[in-house]
């Protein structure tokens, strides 16, 4: 990935400002999802693991090492997450058909109501603070500014400020 250094761009006051919302942001959502998580009972890391299997791409179950994948976690913390949440009948094993050395982590009728009601929240929650998202969005999004050319002879005078001047 390119950064604004990489590109001879130079970051400035508000670039810093920005990144600083951004984080933010970022950090209050992570802190809503944990609260939000607690309130249920949950670890925050089983409701990612819940909203892991249900929106894993085309399928409604997902194997163990998709999950550890999905959450940047190790095999053996997948296998204990999955027994906790198995425990507290949110999801169950299932075997994969036509590969019986795999198998497959689906939420249960449980699993998807408690599911439901967290994601619920969270939509509400990122619809409230999507317009703070899209903004720092749009502004990375942005080609960066031309650098400033000095034409010869006229030290720290850019050339479009030079073309102006003789129009």
């Amino acid at each position: 990935m390119e950064n604004a250094k990489s590109r001879g761009a130079r970051l400035g006051k508000s670039d810093y400002e920005k990144l600083a919302a951004f984080r933010y942001t970022l950090r209050r959502f992570l802190s809503f999802s944990e609260a939000a998580a607690r309130a249920i009972g949950l670890a925050s890391q089983q409701y990612q693991a819940l909203l892991a299997v249900k929106g894993f791409p085309g399928r409604e179950a997902i194997t163990v090492n998709e999950l550890a994948s999905q959450l940047l976690i190790k095999h053996n913390s997948a296998v204990g997450l999955v027994n906790r949440l198995e425990g507290e009948g949110l999801v169950r094993r299932q075997a994969v058909v036509g590969d019986r050395r795999k198998v497959d982590i689906v939420l249960t009728p449980k699993g998807t109501r408690v599911f439901e009601r967290l994601a619920a929240t969270h939509h509400a929650e990122l619809g409230r603070i999507g317009p703070q998202l899209r903004e720092f969005l749009e502004y990375v999004s942005r080609p960066p500014a031309p650098a400033r050319v000095a034409r010869a002879g006229r030290p720290g005078r850019s050339a479009s400020k030079s073309r102006r001047s003789l129009a």
